[in-house]
């Protein structure tokens, strides 16, 4: 038996886009000769890298990364828009691709005008066309615009006639950049019904989305492009999930090094110089699990010898809503001499948060509650879900049951 081809096949893939630089004065005559400028910026932009990959018949495959990933570019190499810089792209069968709002419309021309139109482009005979037109009015919801030319359509208009046009030209692939983005929720709905039909039919499906419940949900494949390159190919929910986690972990990181937003008051006597958030090894960090040990190090400076001082820390959500509090005279803790620089930590053996974005206050002050330096929302952390839950607080815990309750294993 015989193996089909891939629907999909991509082998180190790359593509730069050159950045030209502008001359001022150049004759006619190096125009002429010379054509397009020869004085290229010593660097490109790597849009992708050595990407290689193949997508079977009949499989729907979402894409994910950042923004400037290579996505989009990846789409447009296998729509063929643009060529590859190096490297091959192929695509077996007849391919419609919607990769922009209203590409390939003309915005002077009615809606009917332009379903005629996009409809020969993507292989579509006259006798086609007339046969599906009124499903593709059906299913973009443009009846009463039908004759209005596309200029006055809304975004969201000019996509649903775009993915209605693609999605009843009979495709063997469809490629679609970020299309349900823009829709209503009824026309969400369509889309997906669509992708169903497409996926009984036994036709290829390939989408770029940001939605990441939509394509763990979706797809039994994503593609995980990450600064031009291949980060992960797998089964949606795994790759979903390492994509989350870095992205998590990046935000971690960058918010260890960015002090937060809040305002600072205070006598200046004594100053906070820096607060940080610790992990169980004494690192830095922006993002903790649920459930982990943790430590906040405020390192403080007194300007003059000080017999009257407490240490303050309270932790908030970022809608203000204070988390917990405490300092070292809740505490019990009895001030005796502060001068110079002077580090204090307060230890959390156990940060039992749900998952979310915390805000963190420190303060140095009299016992009186005259501040010294009070700093308000002075770092955000996030802290990582261990467990499902509810509400602000997660705690270690456990479930017993007896009598007439059992619970499949």
């Amino acid at each position: 038996m015989s193996v089909p081809r891939p629907a999909v096949e991509v082998r180190d893939a790359g593509k730069t886009y050159r950045r030209w630089a502008r001359e001022r004065h150049r004759t006619l005559k190096s125009v002429l000769l010379g054509g397009r400028s020869r004085r290229a910026a010593e660097n490109g932009v790597v849009a992708l890298d050595g990407v290689s990959f193949t997508v079977a018949p009949g499989e729907t495959v979402g894409v994910v990364g950042a923004n400037g990933s290579g996505k989009s570019t990846l789409l447009k190499l296998l729509a063929g828009i643009v060529r590859p810089t190096r490297g091959t792209v192929s695509v077996e069968g007849r391919l419609a691709a919607l990769l922009e709002l209203g590409a390939g419309f003309h915005p002077e021309i009615s809606g009917r005008g332009n379903i005629e139109i996009t409809g020969l482009l993507l292989g579509l005979t006259k006798k086609e066309i007339a046969e599906r037109f009124d499903a593709i009015v059906a299913f973009a919801g443009v009846e009463e615009f039908l004759d209005a030319p596309l200029r006055a359509y809304s975004s969201g208009m000019a996509v649903r006639l775009g993915f209605a046009i693609a999605a009843h030209s009979d495709p063997d692939v469809l490629l679609v950049d970020e299309v349900l983005a823009v829709g209503d929720e009824a026309f969400a709905h369509r889309a997906l019904e669509k992708f169903s039909e497409f996926e009984r039919a036994g036709k290829t499906l390939v989408f770029v989305s940001h939605d990441l419940h939509l394509v763990a949900e979706r797809c039994r494949r994503a593609l995980w492009l990450a600064n031009g390159r291949l980060a992960a190919d797998g089964p949606s929910g795994e790759v979903v999930a390492r994509y989350r986690e870095r992205v998590a972990a990046e935000e971690g990181e960058r918010r260890a090094r960015v002090e937060g937003t809040g305002r600072r008051v205070g006598s200046g006597v004594a100053t906070i110089e820096r607060v940080r958030l610790l992990d169980a090894s004494g690192r830095a960090v922006g993002l903790v699990p649920s459930g982990a040990p943790a430590t906040v190090e405020i390192v403080a400076r007194a300007g003059e010898p000080l017999a009257d001082f407490v240490f303050g820390v309270e932790i908030a959500t970022v809608a203000g809503d204070t988390v917990f509090g405490t300092n070292t005279a809740l505490e019990g803790f009895r001030p005796e001499r502060f001068a110079g620089e002077a580090r204090v930590a307060l230890e959390i053996p156990a940060l039992d948060l749900a998952p979310g974005l915390y805000a963190l206050d420190a303060a140095v002050h009299a016992r009186d509650g005259a501040p010294y330096d009070y700093r308000r929302d002075v770092l955000r952390f996030e802290v990582a879900p261990r467990r499902p839950g509810a509400g602000v607080w997660s705690p270690e815990r456990r479930w017993a049951f007896s009598g007439g309750v059992a619970w499949r294993e």
